[in-house]
Protein backbone atom coordinates (compact mmCIF):
# COMPACT_ATOMS: atom_id res chain seq x y z
CA UNK A 1 0.00 0.00 0.00
CA UNK A 2 2.85 2.41 0.83
CA UNK A 3 4.54 1.65 -2.50
CA UNK A 4 1.23 2.07 -4.35
CA UNK A 5 0.66 5.48 -2.76
CA UNK A 6 4.22 6.58 -3.51
CA UNK A 7 3.79 5.60 -7.16
CA UNK A 8 0.48 7.46 -7.29
CA UNK A 9 2.18 10.63 -6.03
CA UNK A 10 4.80 10.41 -8.79
CA UNK A 11 2.47 9.49 -11.64
CA UNK A 12 -0.75 11.38 -10.94
CA UNK A 13 -1.42 14.18 -13.45
CA UNK A 14 -4.51 15.21 -11.46
CA UNK A 15 -2.44 15.76 -8.32
CA UNK A 16 -0.24 18.12 -10.32
CA UNK A 17 -3.35 19.90 -11.60
CA UNK A 18 -4.66 20.28 -8.05
CA UNK A 19 -1.39 21.82 -6.91
CA UNK A 20 -1.56 24.18 -9.89
CA UNK A 21 -5.12 25.22 -8.96
CA UNK A 22 -4.15 25.86 -5.36
CA UNK A 23 -1.18 27.93 -6.49
CA UNK A 24 -3.39 30.39 -8.36
CA UNK A 25 -3.95 33.75 -6.68
CA UNK A 26 -7.73 33.68 -7.11
CA UNK A 27 -7.96 30.20 -5.60
CA UNK A 28 -5.83 31.22 -2.63
CA UNK A 29 -8.06 34.25 -2.14
CA UNK A 30 -11.18 32.06 -2.08
CA UNK A 31 -9.78 30.03 0.79
CA UNK A 32 -8.49 33.12 2.59
CA UNK A 33 -11.92 34.75 2.32
CA UNK A 34 -13.44 31.66 3.94
CA UNK A 35 -10.78 30.56 6.43
CA UNK A 36 -8.60 33.59 7.03
CA UNK A 37 -5.21 32.72 8.51
CA UNK A 38 -6.02 29.01 8.44
CA UNK A 39 -6.27 28.92 4.64
CA UNK A 40 -2.71 27.75 3.92
CA UNK A 41 -2.92 24.85 6.35
CA UNK A 42 -6.27 23.78 4.91
CA UNK A 43 -4.95 23.85 1.35
CA UNK A 44 -1.93 21.76 2.41
CA UNK A 45 -4.33 19.23 3.89
CA UNK A 46 -6.17 18.96 0.55
CA UNK A 47 -2.94 18.05 -1.23
CA UNK A 48 -1.99 15.50 1.43
CA UNK A 49 -5.39 13.83 1.35
CA UNK A 50 -5.29 13.45 -2.43
CA UNK A 51 -1.65 12.37 -2.48
CA UNK A 52 -2.24 9.65 0.11
CA UNK A 53 -5.18 8.07 -1.69
CA UNK A 54 -4.46 6.13 -4.86
CA UNK A 55 -8.17 6.36 -5.74
CA UNK A 56 -8.35 10.14 -5.28
CA UNK A 57 -5.24 10.70 -7.41
CA UNK A 58 -7.30 9.36 -10.33
CA UNK A 59 -10.13 11.82 -9.69
CA UNK A 60 -10.70 15.10 -11.49
CA UNK A 61 -8.71 17.72 -9.58
CA UNK A 62 -11.46 20.34 -9.85
CA UNK A 63 -13.95 18.02 -8.13
CA UNK A 64 -11.46 17.47 -5.31
CA UNK A 65 -10.88 21.19 -4.85
CA UNK A 66 -14.58 22.05 -5.02
CA UNK A 67 -15.38 19.40 -2.41
CA UNK A 68 -12.70 20.92 -0.21
CA UNK A 69 -14.25 24.37 -0.68
CA UNK A 70 -17.51 23.03 0.74
CA UNK A 71 -15.65 21.65 3.75
CA UNK A 72 -13.94 25.00 4.19
CA UNK A 73 -17.21 26.92 3.92
CA UNK A 74 -18.66 24.70 6.64
CA UNK A 75 -15.44 25.13 8.65
CA UNK A 76 -15.05 21.36 8.99
CA UNK A 77 -11.77 19.43 8.72
CA UNK A 78 -11.71 17.10 5.71
CA UNK A 79 -9.32 14.54 7.17
CA UNK A 80 -11.53 11.40 7.08
CA UNK A 81 -9.83 10.02 10.18
CA UNK A 82 -11.32 12.85 12.26
CA UNK A 83 -14.91 11.90 11.36
CA UNK A 84 -16.26 15.35 10.42
CA UNK A 85 -16.16 15.43 6.61
CA UNK A 86 -14.32 13.71 3.80
CA UNK A 87 -13.54 13.82 0.11
CA UNK A 88 -14.53 10.46 -1.33
CA UNK A 89 -13.67 9.06 -4.79
CA UNK A 90 -16.52 8.00 -7.07
CA UNK A 91 -15.16 6.84 -10.39
CA UNK A 92 -13.16 9.70 -11.86
CA UNK A 93 -14.86 12.33 -9.71
CA UNK A 94 -14.63 13.24 -6.04
CA UNK A 95 -17.66 13.60 -3.76
CA UNK A 96 -18.01 15.76 -0.69
CA UNK A 97 -19.27 13.63 2.15
CA UNK A 98 -20.40 14.63 5.61
CA UNK A 99 -19.57 12.32 8.52
CA UNK A 100 -21.63 11.97 11.66
CA UNK A 101 -19.37 14.11 13.85
CA UNK A 102 -19.74 16.88 11.28
CA UNK A 103 -23.51 17.00 11.69
CA UNK A 104 -23.13 17.04 15.47
CA UNK A 105 -20.56 19.85 15.24
CA UNK A 106 -22.81 21.99 13.04
CA UNK A 107 -25.74 21.43 15.40
CA UNK A 108 -23.66 22.46 18.42
CA UNK A 109 -22.68 25.70 16.69
CA UNK A 110 -26.30 26.83 16.51
CA UNK A 111 -26.35 27.21 20.30
CA UNK A 112 -29.81 25.62 20.27
CA UNK A 113 -28.78 22.08 21.28
CA UNK A 114 -28.02 21.29 24.91
CA UNK A 115 -26.80 17.76 24.18
CA UNK A 116 -26.76 15.12 21.44
CA UNK A 117 -25.45 11.61 20.84
CA UNK A 118 -25.66 8.60 18.54
CA UNK A 119 -24.83 4.99 19.41
CA UNK A 120 -25.20 1.42 18.28
CA UNK A 121 -27.80 -0.62 20.17
CA UNK A 122 -27.33 -4.26 21.17
CA UNK A 123 -30.06 -6.87 21.30
CA UNK A 124 -29.89 -7.35 25.07
CA UNK A 125 -30.29 -3.59 25.70
CA UNK A 126 -33.80 -3.19 24.31
CA UNK A 127 -36.70 -3.90 26.61
CA UNK A 128 -39.46 -2.50 24.44
CA UNK A 129 -39.69 -0.62 21.14
CA UNK A 130 -42.83 0.90 19.66
CA UNK A 131 -42.32 1.54 15.90
CA UNK A 132 -45.50 3.63 15.75
CA UNK A 133 -44.62 6.17 18.42
CA UNK A 134 -40.86 5.76 18.09
CA UNK A 135 -40.56 5.19 21.84
CA UNK A 136 -37.88 2.83 23.06
CA UNK A 137 -37.35 1.52 26.60
CA UNK A 138 -33.91 0.21 27.51
CA UNK A 139 -32.98 -2.50 29.97
CA UNK A 140 -30.76 -1.78 32.96
CA UNK A 141 -27.34 -1.47 31.32
CA UNK A 142 -25.66 -2.93 34.39
CA UNK A 143 -27.36 -6.19 33.51
CA UNK A 144 -26.39 -6.29 29.83
CA UNK A 145 -23.23 -7.90 28.47
CA UNK A 146 -23.09 -7.64 24.68
CA UNK A 147 -21.68 -4.11 24.57
CA UNK A 148 -18.91 -4.99 27.01
CA UNK A 149 -17.72 -7.74 24.67
CA UNK A 150 -16.52 -5.14 22.18
CA UNK A 151 -17.91 -7.17 19.30
CA UNK A 152 -20.37 -5.98 16.68
CA UNK A 153 -22.25 -9.26 17.05
CA UNK A 154 -25.65 -8.51 18.54
CA UNK A 155 -26.02 -4.96 17.18
CA UNK A 156 -29.66 -4.63 16.12
CA UNK A 157 -29.92 -0.91 15.40
CA UNK A 158 -28.73 2.63 16.01
CA UNK A 159 -30.17 5.28 18.32
CA UNK A 160 -29.69 9.03 18.11
CA UNK A 161 -31.18 11.78 20.25
CA UNK A 162 -30.89 15.45 20.95
CA UNK A 163 -32.11 17.83 23.63
CA UNK A 164 -32.64 21.51 22.85
CA UNK A 165 -31.91 24.30 25.29
CA UNK A 166 -35.69 24.77 25.45
CA UNK A 167 -36.01 21.29 26.98
CA UNK A 168 -37.48 19.66 23.87
CA UNK A 169 -36.00 16.19 23.35
CA UNK A 170 -36.32 13.94 20.32
CA UNK A 171 -34.92 10.42 19.80
CA UNK A 172 -34.72 8.30 16.65
CA UNK A 173 -34.14 4.56 16.59
CA UNK A 174 -33.57 2.64 13.36
CA UNK A 175 -33.08 -1.09 13.01
CA UNK A 176 -30.26 -2.53 10.93
CA UNK A 177 -32.82 -3.60 8.32
CA UNK A 178 -34.22 -0.05 8.09
CA UNK A 179 -30.74 1.43 7.75
CA UNK A 180 -29.71 -1.04 5.06
CA UNK A 181 -32.91 -0.32 3.13
CA UNK A 182 -32.14 3.40 3.39
CA UNK A 183 -28.55 2.87 2.24
CA UNK A 184 -29.57 0.87 -0.81
CA UNK A 185 -32.17 3.47 -1.74
CA UNK A 186 -29.74 6.38 -1.66
CA UNK A 187 -26.47 4.74 -2.73
CA UNK A 188 -25.96 3.01 -6.05
CA UNK A 189 -22.57 1.69 -4.93
CA UNK A 190 -24.15 -0.05 -1.93
CA UNK A 191 -26.63 -1.75 -4.25
CA UNK A 192 -23.64 -3.07 -6.18
CA UNK A 193 -21.89 -4.28 -3.03
CA UNK A 194 -19.07 -1.79 -2.54
CA UNK A 195 -18.37 1.72 -1.28
CA UNK A 196 -18.55 3.34 2.15
CA UNK A 197 -21.73 1.51 3.11
CA UNK A 198 -19.71 -1.68 2.84
CA UNK A 199 -16.26 -0.52 4.00
CA UNK A 200 -17.43 1.84 6.79
CA UNK A 201 -20.86 0.53 7.64
CA UNK A 202 -20.83 1.57 11.31
CA UNK A 203 -19.91 5.17 10.47
CA UNK A 204 -22.50 5.35 7.68
CA UNK A 205 -25.26 4.02 9.94
CA UNK A 206 -24.39 6.48 12.70
CA UNK A 207 -24.38 9.29 10.18
CA UNK A 208 -27.72 8.25 8.68
CA UNK A 209 -29.54 8.22 12.02
CA UNK A 210 -28.17 11.56 13.22
CA UNK A 211 -28.68 13.15 9.79
CA UNK A 212 -32.31 12.06 9.56
CA UNK A 213 -32.99 13.10 13.15
CA UNK A 214 -31.64 16.62 12.64
CA UNK A 215 -33.19 17.11 9.19
CA UNK A 216 -36.65 15.99 10.29
CA UNK A 217 -36.86 17.26 13.85
CA UNK A 218 -33.97 19.57 14.61
CA UNK A 219 -33.32 23.28 14.33
CA UNK A 220 -31.35 23.74 11.13
CA UNK A 221 -28.93 26.60 10.60
CA UNK A 222 -27.88 27.73 7.13
CA UNK A 223 -24.72 25.64 7.56
CA UNK A 224 -26.71 22.48 8.34
CA UNK A 225 -28.89 23.06 5.29
CA UNK A 226 -25.77 23.44 3.17
CA UNK A 227 -24.32 20.25 4.59
CA UNK A 228 -27.53 18.39 3.74
CA UNK A 229 -27.50 19.81 0.22
CA UNK A 230 -23.93 18.92 -0.64
CA UNK A 231 -23.58 15.65 1.28
CA UNK A 232 -22.65 12.81 -1.09
CA UNK A 233 -22.62 15.07 -4.13
CA UNK A 234 -20.09 15.96 -6.77
CA UNK A 235 -19.50 19.68 -6.37
CA UNK A 236 -19.38 21.80 -9.50
CA UNK A 237 -18.33 25.42 -9.86
CA UNK A 238 -20.81 27.33 -12.03
CA UNK A 239 -19.38 30.81 -12.45
CA UNK A 240 -18.56 31.22 -8.78
CA UNK A 241 -21.53 29.22 -7.47
CA UNK A 242 -20.91 25.79 -6.00
CA UNK A 243 -23.66 23.39 -7.07
CA UNK A 244 -24.42 19.83 -6.04
CA UNK A 245 -24.72 17.04 -8.61
CA UNK A 246 -25.94 13.66 -7.38
CA UNK A 247 -24.53 10.67 -9.26
CA UNK A 248 -24.18 7.86 -6.71
CA UNK A 249 -27.40 8.75 -4.93
CA UNK A 250 -30.61 10.69 -5.26
CA UNK A 251 -31.03 13.76 -3.04
CA UNK A 252 -32.71 13.01 0.26
CA UNK A 253 -35.86 14.71 1.47
CA UNK A 254 -35.16 18.09 3.04
CA UNK A 255 -35.40 21.72 2.02
CA UNK A 256 -31.81 22.65 1.24
CA UNK A 257 -30.04 25.81 0.29
CA UNK A 258 -29.17 25.01 -3.32
CA UNK A 259 -25.98 27.00 -3.85
CA UNK A 260 -23.12 28.58 -1.98
CA UNK A 261 -21.37 31.68 -3.22
CA UNK A 262 -17.68 30.89 -3.33
CA UNK A 263 -15.82 33.04 -0.87
CA UNK A 264 -18.67 33.17 1.63
CA UNK A 265 -17.12 33.59 5.06
CA UNK A 266 -17.90 31.40 8.03
CA UNK A 267 -19.40 34.40 9.77
CA UNK A 268 -21.84 34.82 6.89
CA UNK A 269 -22.59 31.09 6.86
CA UNK A 270 -23.72 31.18 10.45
Amino acid sequence: MVEETAMAKKSSPQLAVLKSYLGMDDTKQRFVDILGKNANAYMATIVNIMANSSALTKCDAASVMNSALIGATLDLPIDPNLGFAAIVPYGDKAQFQMQYKGFIQLAIRTGQYESMNVSEVYEDEIKEYNPITGEIIFNDFSETTMRQSGSDIGIVGYYAWFKLVTGFMKPLYMTIAQLEKHGKKYSQTYKKGYGNWVDQKDAMMRKTVIKLLISKWGIMSVQIQKALTFDQSIVKDNNGELEAEYIDNEPQTHEPVNTITVGESNEQAE
